[in-house]
């Protein structure tokens, strides 16, 4: 089954997301230990970002797909 222009775009997107959000999230865990305020500010973002990928996930297996 191959995915439509609109859905591989969106998938493309889903998992830039999460590995994006998971990496960011992470750095800041590890920057953290030395500068709490910088690694805050780094882990909530991407946090937030793996979560936006997360719910992107559930949009498109709402999406229908058009033959």
């Amino acid at each position: 089954m191959t995915a439509t222009k609109p859905h591989a775009t969106l998938e493309k997107w889903i998992w830039i997301l999460i590995y994006g959000g998971l990496l960011t999230l992470i750095l800041g865990i590890a920057t953290g230990r030395e500068n709490e305020a910088l690694g805050w500010a780094m882990a909530v973002p991407g946090a937030v970002v793996a979560a936006l990928g997360v719910v992107l996930i559930y949009v498109r297996s709402r999406l229908s797909s058009k033959k």
